[in-house]
């Protein structure tokens, strides 16, 4: 199964494996930009568009595979955590569930699609399950298995991206000193037009956050200052080939504004929290690659900054080109997150 992942930039997919000795393996991968104005506010504007872009990366990536698993941003779902009696049949979990699925959803039940997992017993009350509720419009999910069936693709599951990213994350914080146990983790995604925030500690999310911050504010001030087009703009970011001032003039102050807002948004953690520091600073998105952003962080919060590489730890397949993976990994969390469902039960 292939991780999709649709951003309002980009197109992102990834194909995980497992070798003999049960190693994760990536076995393809790639990118494909949008345009600016095909993705609204997680809005599909144009559709033709959007799918041909997901064909395009499937075939750019080498995959042969048809199966994907996609997500809808979290401000499409509705998630509840509720507590149910324990013991009861799938069939009357279903319909209990619905019952309460009434209560928190402002729609009609049969205009979302609904589905829940069973997270584990309560903690509050013994004999009691916790059960997460998820839903969203069925014109949201419609839409993204649409995109993917245009491109000759088989959706089989619909992810929340934050969850996704998570998934991706636990990964990788299971590699921190101590396997990661009680470390708070802040992960931040820098989008084009979003920095998202989510708080982790022992796979529970403590807080979360979006800002509307993210890399298409850099393109707009490469655009200001040397009067190029925002296509060009985009494409002589991504390729490195812009004039010799552009560091000191374009790409500083950015990185200053950047870590400002990374810094506002851990203070509004802790003054929403009990806690008053973070372990650990994760960046991810296409924008968190930056020259001189993580040191940055690092200098400005105090606390130790790093750029995440969702693939560490794995081996790399042939089908991968190494330079441009490494180069572009930080984009593919989501991505990479929603492949390994693959293997989930």
């Amino acid at each position: 199964m292939l991780g999709l992942d649709i951003s309002a930039s980009s197109v992102k997919v990834v194909e995980l494996g497992h070798d003999k000795a049960g190693n994760l393996v990536l076995e393809h991968c790639a990118i494909v930009p949008l345009e600016r104005g095909w993705i609204t506010d997680g809005n599909l504007e144009k559709f033709d568009e959007v799918a041909e872009a997901v064909r395009q990366v499937v075939k750019k990536s080498g995959t042969k595979t048809r199966n994907v698993a996609m997500a809808l941003p979290p401000s499409a779902v509705i998630t509840k955590k509720i507590t149910l009696p324990g013991g009861m049949s799938d069939q009357e979990l279903e319909m209990q569930v619905e019952a309460e699925a009434n209560q928190y959803i402002p729609f009609p039940l049969d205009e979302v699609s609904l589905d829940f997992c069973i997270v584990g017993p309560s903690a509050a009350s013994t004999g009691d399950i916790d059960v997460l509720i998820a839903a969203s419009r069925k014109e949201k999910v419609q839409d993204i298995q649409g995109l993917a069936e245009a491109a000759g693709l088989k959706p089989v599951i619909v992810d929340i991206e934050s969850y996704a990213s998570r998934l991706a994350t636990g990964r990788l914080i299971e590699n921190l000193p101590n396997k990661g146990v009680n470390s708070i983790v802040a992960l931040f995604e820098v989008g084009a037009m979003t920095t998202s925030m989510q708080v982790i500690c022992n796979d529970e999310v403590l807080y979360d956050r979006d800002q509307a911050f993210g890399g298409a504010q850099l393109t707009q001030l490469i655009v200001r200052q040397y009067g190029f087009s925002q296509e060009e703009a985009e494409t002589k970011k991504r390729k490195g080939e812009l004039p010799d001032d552009y560091e000191a003039t374009v790409l500083r102050p950015f990185v200053e504004s950047m870590v400002q807002e990374i810094g506002r948004a851990l203070q509004f953690f802790f003054t929403s929290t009990p806690n008053n520091k973070v372990d650990y600073v994760l960046l991810a998105g296409g924008s968190a690659a930056l020259p001189g952003l993580t040191a940055a962080v690092t200098q400005h919060t105090t606390f130790a900054c790093s750029l995440v590489n969702p693939f560490e730890g794995m081996k790399i397949g042939e089908g991968v080109r190494l330079k441009q993976m490494t180069r572009e990994a930080p984009s593919y969390l989501t991505s990479c997150g929603l492949a390994l469902r693959r293997f989930m039960q």
